[in-house]
């Protein structure tokens, strides 16, 4: 048979007889879907193995797919480009104005408003991936943008735009921090910058951030959720106060200086910790009411001043909440001790029979007034005022006010007067409440400015040296002694000619600058240059300290903070040259590598270190030697007032970050 080309591969037969063959163009049907369903086994598998392997398992399907979501993300912010300003853009919506501001931020560094904005967007992105278990981690657009060139030109801006506008969206779909927004206004205060002019300003308040950032570093590394460092044994200090409670005192009291430094990343991390951990529901330790008052619910409260988060302003609440059994007495005086857990309350033994302290009681009404009006609750305020109206119908000893007050029968206790220990913040919190009430509480200053008249009438003495002093009395007694304490004094005063002109104002001008010259004289007449805890003034000494008890400095603020008042009423340049000497004098005896350590005796060179880093070290002697060097523009003494910790509260009517609550 002859062959008439090539032959098949295969024959197919059907019932023995050869099928013809022809060419076959495409897959049969039955074929098709076999392949199909090969390709669909493949793509569920990788699909399946991309999302399930170890590293991208979480503790559900929907976490797992943010975390893959959040690896791709890393890589963003290295591609965001910021574009050139277009106009009224960001005003679009809140979170393309919250972009715009980080657009710009370079551009807006002068702008407060539009930087607290900024920081708010961020705070609360990061917020909401804490409270999301973190599968969802923010892009650090701040930083990214940062890094950008600022003159990128419009082409590439414009290319850009997409991915831009899609960071944008995120932002806005995420769950937000509650905030309470700032009044509407054609100014906002200052609450971070405020370099000052002078170059030498500048340098020299650099000097003290750094110092700042030092002290909390250290914090952080050797006692993070402890209420205070031990600088030198580098661990947590739990003698204090505070006893051995986990508190987080120096969180609390050095939140806002960290916020008005702009240390950011560090006032996250505080706040983030307050978030996530502080509470006292379940402490059973007796707490001080006035200590707790004055730097967790005054730093709490200044928190939410300056950032409008409503977190601080509800732990404020939370801890006020809890002071409130103390106040269950036969007079409405509270006790000084409180049992957070138990609402059981008691007196120090030692306090003149139990009685209450007058510094203590006298010094809730500027915490408690404005945590009234920004949560509309007015128990607070009808606390205050109700210990306001038994002090004032008391009959008192040649118009001075004793140290002790009996709360259950109402009587003044043994004849001690100081505006030193025991008395000081009263006499304090009667010129503030009637400045943050934006002087409509006239009693508050009426009564201070008859204190005051008293006070110098009766306890103002000058030495033969010609250094003006505030002695203690006791029983008609002078004992010729000034605290430490008593050295707030001298700003005090000038506070009070600064903000009323009056018959009195020339008077307690004098008595300032003569105050706060003695009181850097008991600074200058030691070896280290740091004052003592108190000093007296006999025939042989003058501003100087004479038990060994007293000559010791635990990074006190209180001639500091004159400096402070002095500077911003005067503008005589020795304050700040004597606020420099403190500086100097910190750095050389009281910094360890550790954090910053008082010290046991100011008249030796080489002396001991007490090993403790107070909290009050950063929540007032840092804040006020940063504000001494500072433009008067930030916190300006006619927006803000600060409690007896520093602070600052803003002033009702005048300060748009006083966030009242409705029809408060």
């Amino acid at each position: 048979m002859a062959t008439t080309g090539i032959l098949p591969s295969y024959q197919r037969f059907l019932n023995g007889a050869p099928v013809p063959t022809s060419t076959r163009r495409s897959f049969r049907p039955r074929e098709k879907y076999l392949i199909l369903l090969v390709f669909l086994t493949f793509g569920v598998v990788c699909f399946g193995a991309f999302f399930f392997l170890p590293e991208f398992r979480g503790a559900g399907t929907v976490n797992s797919v943010y975390k893959v979501y959040r690896h791709m993300q890393k890589a963003g912010p290295e591609l965001l480009i910021p574009p050139p300003p277009h106009g009224d853009e960001a005003s679009e919506t809140p979170g393309k104005l919250a972009l715009g501001l980080l657009r710009h931020n370079i551009e807006s560094q002068q702008d407060p408003h539009r930087l607290e904005d900024r920081a708010r967007l961020l705070a609360k992105i990061e917020e909401e991936d804490r409270k999301n278990q973190k599968v969802l981690e923010r892009p650090d657009i701040a930083d990214s943008l940062n890094k950008a060139s600022v003159s990128s030109s419009t082409k590439t801006g414009e290319f850009m735009k997409p991915m831009i506008e899609s960071v944008v969206d995120m932002a806005e779909i995420a769950p937000k921090i509650q905030t309470v927004p700032p009044l509407e206004s054609d100014h906002y205060p200052v609450i971070y910058g405020g370099e000052d002019k002078d170059p030498t300003a500048r340098i020299r308040r650099d000097k003290i951030k750094e110092m700042m950032k030092h002290s909390w570093d250290n914090y952080v590394r050797y006692a993070w959720g402890k209420n205070e460092l031990r600088p030198v044994s580098k661990r947590g200090h739990s003698g204090s106060i505070f006893g051995s409670a986990s508190l987080g005192a120096t969180i609390m009291d050095g939140l806002d200086t960290l916020y008005i430094m702009g240390l950011m990343d560090e006032f996250k991390q505080g706040r983030d910790w307050i978030a996530d951990n502080y509470s006292l529901d379940q402490l059973s330790v007796d707490l001080s009411v006035f200590e707790t008052n004055i730097r967790f619910v005054g730093g709490l409260l200044t928190c939410f001043a300056l950032t409008g988060d409503v977190m601080f302003r509800d732990k404020a609440e939370h801890t006020a909440q809890k002071l409130l059994p103390a106040f269950q007495t036969q007079t409405g005086i509270p006790n000084a001790l409180i049992n957070t857990k138990t609402g059981s309350s008691k007196n120090y033994g030692w306090a003149s029979g139990g009685a209450s302290i007058l510094s203590e009681f006298g010094t809730l009404s500027l915490e408690f007034g404005y945590l009234s009006d920004v949560t509309g609750n007015s128990v607070y305020r009808d606390k205050v005022d109700h210990i306001r109206q038994v002090i004032k119908g008391l009959e008192k000893p040649r118009g001075l006010y004793p140290n002790y007050l009996n709360p259950k029968t109402g009587k003044w206790g043994q004849h001690h007067m100081s505006m030193g220990a025991l008395g000081d913040s009263f006499f304090e919190y009667l010129l503030k409440e009637w400045l943050r009430s934006g002087r409509e509480d006239q009693e508050a200053r009426q009564m201070y400015d008859e204190a005051m008249q008293a006070i110098m009438t009766h306890m103002l003495r000058t030495s033969a040296g010609g250094l003006m002093y505030f002695s203690d009395l006791k029983f008609d007694r002078l004992e010729h002694k000034m605290d430490h304490l008593a050295c707030f004094s001298g700003g005090l005063l000038a506070l009070g000619a600064h903000t009323l002109q009056s018959p009195q104002s020339a008077r307690y001008m004098e008595v300032a600058e003569g105050i706060t010259n003695t009181c850097h004289e008991s600074y200058d007449r030691t070896a280290t240059k740091l004052g003592p805890e108190s000093f007296r003034f006999t025939e042989v000494v003058e501003a100087k300290a004479i038990r060994t008890a007293d000559k010791y400095y635990i990074l006190r603020p209180e001639v500091i903070e004159s400096y402070f008042y002095m500077w911003r009423v005067t503008k005589d340049p020795k304050y700040r040259e004597w606020g420099w000497e403190a500086v100097q004098a910190l750095q050389k005896h009281c910094w360890t590598p550790g954090g910053y350590s008082g010290i046991k005796n100011v008249y030796m060179e080489d002396s001991q270190k007490d090993d403790v880093q107070q909290s009050f070290f950063l929540a007032e002697t840092l804040k006020y030697l940063y504000l001494l060097f500072s433009d008067d523009s930030l916190l300006s003494l006619d927006e803000w007032v600060f409690n007896t910790e520093g602070h600052p509260v803003p002033i009702k009517g005048m300060n748009p970050y006083y966030r009242a609550a409705p029809h408060t």
